[in-house]
């Protein structure tokens, strides 16, 4: 976690965006909430293990920050990526709230090539204990970044016949296919699954599409609609449809959670 102000902001956030995503939180230290959502902050950082860096921004040090993010109450997190803000989230959530915000995060910077991993910051002590980068995912975030996504896929394939129970090579995968099957969508596609609720095609793509918007729950629920509306081999190509959404999603997050049982329901 990095404390930023007007000083560094160009280059300890938006020249950091450029390679993996900031988050940043706006707060005062006069706000209990703030201290809060800070430790949350910090702990999913250090789970997350680089795939963004967390900077805080004291707004009562730094008034011309806020005002230029338009920031209303404390604390106030958006995210940057290629140097562009993203909003997020405005005042205190807890821990599962907080995660299905970055894991959605995440999802649109693979969509925008950013996979790299932010460099551990503060004192070296503290650096030195920071979880390196794990090399084994260079190559396919690499091709990401570079816009194969191809060669992307081809390497998380690879490591999954190495390591077949690899999760976060699993989640890289399907967040990458996610990607290509959003490209050069159909502009009548909505209009196709809306007519035909059995046109599995149609359902299937507007759900990576809701995906890929943050509009999980829509996505979830369209498929497990899909799954009890077919039968046979198009049901099942749902059902593995969807169980790879939750891949992008995360196994632990409250909504795939929820979607799994609906979809147990809808299977039985």
């Amino acid at each position: 976690m990095l404390e930023v102000g007007e000083a560094n902001f160009q280059s300890d956030v938006i020249e950091r965006s450029l390679q993996a995503p900031v988050v940043v939180e706006l707060y005062s230290p006069r706000s209990q909430g703030s201290n809060a959502l800070g430790a949350v902050l910090a702990q999913l950082s250090t789970e997350y293990a680089g795939k963004f860096l967390v900077a805080r921004i004291d707004v009562d040090a730094n008034p011309q920050v806020a005002q230029a993010f338009g920031v209303q109450a404390v604390p106030t997190v958006i995210a940057i990526l290629r140097g562009q803000p993203v909003p997020l989230f405005q005042g205190v959530l807890g821990e599962p709230e907080v995660r299905q915000y970055l894991d959605q995060l995440l999802t649109v910077a693979v969509a925008n090539g950013i996979t790299g991993r932010a460099e551990p910051v503060g004192p070296v002590g503290e650096a030195a204990e920071e979880e390196a980068p794990n090399l084994r995912y260079e190559q396919a975030e690499n091709a990401v970044a570079a816009g194969d996504l191809d060669g992307a896929i081809a390497a998380y394939e690879e490591l999954l016949k190495e390591t077949p129970n690899d999760a976060e090579a699993k989640s890289g995968l399907a967040r990458v296919q996610l990607v290509k099957r959003t490209q050069d969508v159909p502009a009548d596609v909505r209009t196709r699954a809306a007519d035909n609720p059995t046109d599995v095609e149609a359902q299937l793509l507007v759900a990576d599409v809701d995906l890929m918007g943050g509009h999980v729950d829509d996505a979830f629920a369209r498929l497990i609609s899909t799954v009890q509306a077919t039968s046979g081999d198009e049901r099942n190509a749902v059902r593995l449809h969807l169980l790879e959404l939750f891949e992008v999603v995360g196994a632990d997050d409250e909504r795939v959670v929820k979607a799994r049982r609906r979809l147990m329901a809808a299977l039985f």
